[in-house]
């Protein structure tokens, strides 16, 4: 009877990344009686223990079904997380920096989202979930609405199904508009273990992250402000 109503279920490819804010994300796919379906994309960062967090992370939510894709964008660089600049730290709270960090990407949520609807399209789901957050993070442009909108026009122009009409491909973002204090108590509400997630840009040999880039500020900062303990290890 079970097996039945989970094949009723509508398919959702979440990506999911190992990171606090994918794995709110695809919980939030889970609390819709979606059947997920997780990607999670290897693409050279120096943080690569969150692979291993986002192994832990499907387990725990149960899906149907893991990949990881292999996309080295080490072969461009371009980015802190991609080469061998080095990781900014301690700069969250410094006004001054108006530019867009050198954590950023060029072009990740683009080609992320690019491979979740080939999946998705192969599936037959017209559902994908990203974990992207337009309130607390460090200014990348392929985290605003108006990137998900785009891109969800692209999806329903650019692919068979779109075209011939068998379904409208939506993209939800469901913590576009929350600060981390209200994506970690809604995390904490759905049962969610942060402590398998991992965050840390530049983490030690150890995976214990180090407590002072952009992401393990933004996390440690809405662990406090939604007065909830933080299980992070940090190194120091």
């Amino acid at each position: 009877m079970a097996s039945e109503s989970k094949k009723q279920l509508k398919k959702a490819v979440v990506l999911l990344s190992g990171g606090l804010d994918s794995y709110t994300s695809a919980a939030f796919a889970r609390e819709s009686d979606f059947e997920l379906y997780a990607l999670t994309i290897n693409y050279g960062q120096r943080h690569d223990i969150e692979l291993d967090a986002a192994a832990k992370i499907a387990k725990f939510l149960g899906v149907t079904e893991h990949k990881t894709v292999n996309l080295d964008l080490r072969t461009f660089g371009g980015s802190a997380l991609t080469s061998e600049i080095e990781v900014p730290k301690d700069s969250l709270a410094d006004e001054a920096e108006s530019s867009i960090p050198s954590t950023y990407v060029p072009a990740r949520n683009t080609i992320m989202l690019s491979l979740a609807l080939g999946w998705a399209e192969v599936l037959g789901s017209f559902d994908i979930f990203i974990g992207a957050n337009a309130v607390d993070y460090s200014g990348y442009p392929d985290c605003r609405g108006e990137f998900m909108e785009a891109f969800e026009t692209l999806a329903n122009l650019a692919t068979k199904a779109g075209v011939e009409g068998s379904g409208q491909f939506k993209i939800h973002a469901p913590l576009l508009n929350l600060t981390k204090a209200d994506i970690i108590t809604s995390g904490v509400e759905m049962g969610l273990d942060y402590s398998i997630s991992h965050s840390c840009y530049d983490p030690d040999q150890q995976g214990r992250a180090c407590g002072h880039c952009d992401s393990c500020l933004i996390r440690k900062k809405g662990f406090a402000d939604a007065r909830t303990p933080d299980p992070t290890i940090y190194h120091e």
